[in-house]
This record gives C-alpha cells, sequence and structure tokens, in this order.
C-alpha cells in the first residue's frame, strides 16, 4: 500500500487524508511561528549588542520585543483558526485586523488597556529605565527589574519584588537618581540644645562627615580655588526645643549615601556625648493631685 492509497483511507466516513492533513498545516504553523519568535528574538538581543543606540535601549527593546511576540501569536493562532471548519470567518478577520480591537474591547478590561498605553509612555518617554535607581510617592525604593506590557517590575533595597501598574506609575511623582548624574548629597540633620556652643557642635560634625570613607569632594573647580569646605554645615531650623543643624555630605550613588548617613548619625552622636553636647528630646512633667476626702 503506497501514501496515496493509505490517504484514500476511510474510517467511520471519515478519508483519513483530512485529518493528515490538518495535522501537517497545524504542525507547520507551529514551526514557522516558533521560528519567527526565535527570530525575532535573535534580532533584538543582536541589535543591543552591537548598537548602542538611545531610542533602542536595553527597556525600549525588551517592550517592543514582548510586543512584536505576542501579534506573531495572535498570527498563528488566526491562521490555526483557519484551519478549522466552520472557524475560517473568526480567524479571517482576525489576520485583517477587524477582529483584534473587538477582542480587546471585549475581553480586555479598562484597566488593562489604561496599563498598557501607561506603558507606552513609559517606554518612549523614557522616565526610567531598566536597571534606574527609582523612587515612587516617597513609598517605594528600588532598582527597575523589568516593565512588561501591564506592569512594572521594581527590586526593592530589601531584595524583594514589587509589582506596579503601569498606570499608577503613570500617576505617580517619581525620583529617579539615575537618569543624570549617579552622586547624591545626603542631609545629615542633628538636633542641638540652646544652651549648646553651635560653632563647635558644627565643626564637630564637620569633622565627622569628612571621616567618613563614602565622602566625595562635589566641589567645582571655582569652590576649590576660593578654598570652600568640601561639607557644608549650616544651621537651618530654630524649633521650639531644639536647633537644628544640617550637614552636606555627598556619596557616589543613593546606596552609599544611605550607609553614611546612618554611620554619621552614630560617630555624631556618640562624639556629642563625649564633648557634652546636649541632644534635646521631647518629655513630659505628670503632675498628680491628692483629692482631699470631706
Amino acid at each position: 500500500m503506497d501514501i496515496q492509497e493509505f490517504l484514500n483511507l476511510t474510517i467511520f466516513g471519515i478519508a483519513i487524508k483530512q485529518p493528515v492533513t490538518f495535522l501537517v498545516k497545524a504542525l507547520l504553523i507551529y514551526l514557522v511561528t516558533q521560528g519567527a519568535v526565535s527570530l525575532i528574538k535573535f534580532l533584538f538581543r543582536r541589535s543591543q549588542r552591537k548598537h548602542n543606540s538611545t531610542f533602542l535601549d536595553k527597556t525600549t527593546a525588551s517592550f517592543l520585543q514582548r510586543i512584536s511576540v505576542y501579534a506573531l501569536y495572535i498570527i498563528g493562532g488566526a491562521i490555526f483558526l483557519s484551519l478549522i471548519p466552520g472557524m475560517e470567518k473568526v480567524g479571517n478577520s482576525i489576520l485583517a485586523g477587524a477582529g483584534i480591537m473587538a477582542m480587546a474591547v471585549g475581553f480586555a478590561s479598562q484597566e488593562a488597556l489604561s496599563n498598557f498605553i501607561s506603558g507606552l509612555f513609559i517606554v518612549f518617554g523614557k522616565p526610567f529605565r531598566i536597571g534606574d535607581t527609582i523612587k515612587l510617592d516617597d513609598i517605594v525604593t528600588g532598582t527597575v527589574a523589568e516593565i512588561t506590557l501591564r506592569h512594572t517590575v521594581i527590586k526593592s533595597l530589601e531584595n524583594r519584588t514589587i509589582i506596579i501598574p503601569n498606570s499608577k506609575i503613570n500617576s505617580s511623582t517619581i525620583i529617579n537618581s539615575t537618569l543624570s548624574a549617579e552622586d547624591i548629597c545626603s542631609f545629615i540633620e542633628v538636633g542641638v540644645s540652646y544652651d549648646a556652643d553651635l560653632d563647635k557642635a558644627m565643626g564637630i560634625m564637620r569633622e565627622e562627615v569628612m571621616k567618613h570613607p563614602s565622602l566625595k569632594d562635589h566641589r567645582s573647580d571655582e569652590e576649590k580655588k576660593k578654598n570652600a569646605p568640601v561639607v557644608t554645615v549650616r544651621v537651618i531650623n530654630l524649633g521650639d526645643s531644639a536647633i537644628t543643624i544640617r550637614a552636606w555630605a555627598w556619596a557616589n550613588n543613593s546606596g552609599e549615601a544611605f550607609a553614611m548617613k546612618c554611620d554619621l548619625l552614630k560617630s555624631i552622636k556618640e562624639r556629642f556625648d563625649r564633648e557634652n553636647i546636649e541632644i534635646p528630646f521631647p518629655y513630659s512633667n505628670l503632675i498628680i493631685k491628692n483629692q482631699v476626702k470631706g
């Protein structure tokens, strides 16, 4: 029995040729789709290795790659549907593009569409990119790990994964510590009593900051010529119970700045204790009246 005779056989009134042809076409569609997806991923990886484009950076490439892959799967699925008897119109409508918007309106919620559009604004507006250290509304701080079609993934300083919808990020106040220069100024603020020697307290704070290994000399050439101090220390507030003194300390990045601030608060407190400079704290007087029984 040759192949033609085998294909002409019928089982329960159905020719073997029909399901075999369907399976062969479905397999070809699958292989072609997977091949196209692999090719798209390869081209994006290659473009990242060979080109340093400001437009097609890592963030943009990752986002466009996802859209391209999803589009290929939709096209492959539409072609597969067109092979099924009775589903030809559905497959053809998707291929023609008329069914894509109908499917989006019918099955995607307004929130999902909003996240998708917000993702486009993030990718092409570039308020941040993958690898940037950002702070959102003074609540979430971390490094951008991934930007998907619906949400942004942030690795926090505690190495926790934070997943935030793109629409929420698009309406948040974003502080990007990586967008320009990475060096950052840390405010070291300590309150001293009104009886304290301010010049002495300010000198101690400057000395402690100068001793820290993470301190960076951020002075300009002009400031260096004028012998401006590396660390600026000023009185910034006369409070109800304390005078607040601030030292401006620069570090290479936000991580070093945070660690430096923690170290300096400890060392300044210990130095103030040795130098008898009081750091006031609020306290309450409790008055108990004895009730005289008549």
